[in-house]
C-alpha cells in the first residue's frame, strides 16, 4: 500500500485566527506539525495542503512540500480530497495541522488498521482516548465519540454523549483526536457528496461520513495530543518544547 500524509492548513481559523503561524519554540506550528509527521518515517510522502500563500511559502521555504488548494472548502476532508484525487494512493492520513505533538505509536495503530483489514470493511479510522474530568467532558471543544463493540463510531458529538441519566453504570467518556486514515476512495466519495444536518449542525465533517453510511474504525490510544484552538492552548504548548 502506497501511505502519504497530508495536513489541511487554513489560515483563518475561525477560534484562533492565523494559529498556524504562531510561535511555538522557534518555529511556526504549522512547520512543527509538519516536521513531526515526516520523523515518524511512516510515510511515502507528507503534503501541506492551504487555500493560504503564507503557509505555503512558509513550507516551502523551509524545504517543505506544499499544495495549494483551488477552491474553497467546508472542511479538510473536502479540502485534502481535492489535492490528492490525481495521485496514485491507497490510504491518506489527514494529520491536523494543529497538532503538532505527533505521536507515532497511534499513527502507527491506525495505518494497521487497513493492513488487517483484508474484507475492506472499514473506508476511514481515527483516534481516542478516555476522559474523566468533568470540564473536560463538558467542554464543547472536545469533541466525544461513541463506538459499538467492534470499535465502530455510533456518533460524534460537542455534547456530552453518552448523557448520565444513570451513573455508575461503566460509562466511558472518550475525547476524539482529529487524526485520520482514509482509504482514498471513501474520500473521495466525501468530497462528491453534500453536507446533511447532522454535520451542519455539530460542524464535525466526520459526520458526514456516518450519514452516508461509511464506517469508521476508531482506535484507542493513551497518547492524548495537544491541539492549539486557542491562545490559552498554545501557551500549554510553548511549555513542551
Amino acid at each position: 500500500m502506497k501511505i502519504i500524509a497530508v495536513i489541511p492548513a487554513r489560515y483563518a481559523s475561525t477560534r484562533f485566527p492565523a494559529k498556524l503561524m504562531q510561535d511555538l519554540g522557534g518555529k511556526t506550528v504549522i512547520l512543527r506539525t509538519y516536521e513531526a509527521a515526516i520523523a515518524t518515517q511512516l510515510f511515502d510522502d507528507v503534503f501541506v495542503v492551504t487555500d493560504s500563500s503564507i503557509i505555503f511559502d512558509e513550507i516551502v521555504s523551509n524545504n517543505g512540500k506544499a499544495i495549494m488548494s483551488s477552491k474553497e472548502h467546508e472542511s479538510g476532508s473536502d479540502r485534502i480530497a481535492e489535492a490528492v484525487q490525481d495521485m496514485n494512493v491507497d490510504i491518506v492520513v489527514n494529520v491536523q495541522g494543529d497538532e503538532p505533538f505527533i505521536n507515532k505509536k497511534p499513527l502507527e495503530e491506525l495505518i494497521t488498521v487497513f493492513k488487517n483489514d483484508t474484507e475492506n470493511k472499514v473506508d476511514l479510522a481515527s483516534l481516542m482516548f478516555q476522559i474523566s474530568d468533568k470540564d473536560e467532558i463538558n467542554n464543547p471543544n472536545n469533541v466525544k465519540v461513541i463506538t459499538d463493540k467492534q470499535g465502530f463510531a455510533l456518533y460524534f458529538s460537542r455534547s456530552v454523549i453518552p448523557f448520565p441519566r444513570e451513573e455508575n453504570v461503566g460509562v466511558r467518556y472518550m475525547k476524539h483526536i482529529g487524526i485520520y486514515a482514509f482509504r482514498k476512495q471513501a474520500l473521495q466519495d466525501f468530497y462528491r457528496l453534500p453536507m446533511l444536518s447532522l454535520e451542519a449542525s455539530e460542524k464535525l465533517e466526520q459526520l458526514r461520513y456516518l450519514e452516508y453510511g461509511k464506517r469508521i474504525r476508531m482506535v484507542e490510544t493513551e497518547h492524548g495530543s495537544i491541539g492549539i484552538d486557542t491562545p490559552e492552548d498554545l501557551e500549554k504548548a510553548r511549555k513542551l518544547v
